[in-house]
């Protein structure tokens, strides 16, 4: 009797990895997400003005021969010009290039904090709720007991002791900003703690912080990212308040808040001191919470239930 070898493969004897496949997935998920995002108009918004603030701060100062460190005693206070675009203030210094680098350091400050933020909170949060019992407890009452502290003060007086260093007041920032975000990821993974994922790797002898890092957080993409974006938001707010007070980054540095704190008192003899920085604060944190609403209404599950469907 003759047996006839088929001439395709049975689908599971595929030498196609699982890897790939999962890739695919992974791919296809991705162009949905981004096709949710740019559905949203004021999202798209936020990432057109995003870039045009950090393509300022990146090469804006190249465009002007002026530092902000360097003075003009020729044209103190002086409106905006051919030669001052901004406007000088008090000390003949180009308003321009001061809001060129104090967008630079505002940036940096939001972008560090937010991340660092982000970092510790997932894995504080995680790990509370990995480990559950007393290390739960334990990790939920000091993020209890912190979130009543008036942090702010806290903040304010250290950051005022160490003469407003901007790497300090980077540190501070996080260690007083990331109590509220670990409660939410805690919440989130106590129900990921008990999934099959979970029980397998724990079943084949996977370490606890090997779990926590490759099981638990990545599972928490979504709101990570969500938290990063609107993250920015809430360290710009802090710090231009930290700068406007007093506290913050000092001369002869330059933020976005020291700038505001310098134009406060002569908003109606030279408004343009105010309102240049006042405007970058204000597109950087609308710009912000556009991407941030976008990326969430993106990558939540219920709003779209496949690639070809609507909310």
């Amino acid at each position: 009797m003759t047996i006839h070898t088929p001439a395709h493969p049975p689908a599971e004897l595929s030498p196609e990895p699982a890897a790939a496949a999962r890739k695919q997935a992974n791919l296809g998920l991705g162009r949905l997400y981004l096709r949710r995002f740019l559905r949203n108009r004021l999202a798209v918004a936020g990432v057109v003005i995003l870039v045009l603030l950090v393509l300022f701060a990146a090469l804006g100062g190249r465009l002007t021969s002026y530092t902000y460190t360097d003075t003009d005693f020729t044209a103190l206070t002086q409106p905006p010009s051919g030669l001052h675009w901004f406007g000088t203030n008090q000390g003949g210094n180009d308003i321009y290039a001061c809001a060129v680098h104090g967008l630079q350091r505002s940036l940096t400050i939001a972008v560090s904090v937010s991340a660092l933020t982000i970092v510790l909170a997932a894995i504080i949060g995680s790990g509370a709720a990995y480990f559950g019992g007393r290390v739960e407890r334990v990790t939920l009452a000091v993020i209890h007991f912190l979130l009543i502290v008036p942090s702010f003060l806290i903040l304010a007086l250290v950051s005022h002791r160490l003469a407003g260093d901007w790497r300090v007041l980077i540190v501070v920032l996080t260690v007083f900003g990331w109590m509220s975000t670990a409660r939410v990821i805690w919440s989130v993974s106590t129900s990921l703690r008990e999934r099959d994922y979970v029980k397998a790797a724990e079943f084949m002898g996977v370490g606890p912080l090997r779990i926590i890092l490759r099981h638990i957080i990545p599972n928490l993409g979504s709101l990570l990212i969500v938290n990063l974006t609107l993250g920015v938001v809430a360290t710009v707010l802090s710090e231009t308040a930290l700068s406007f007070l007093g506290f913050g980054v000092q001369t002869p540095d330059v933020s976005l808040g020291t700038m505001l704190a310098d134009g406060a008192s002569t908003i109606t003899s030279a408004p343009w001191l105010f309102a240049f920085p006042a405007g970058l604060v204000v597109l950087l944190t609308v710009s912000m919470t556009f991407i941030g609403d976008g990326l969430r209404d993106a990558l939540d599950p219920t709003s779209v239930t496949s690639a070809g469907g609507r909310r």
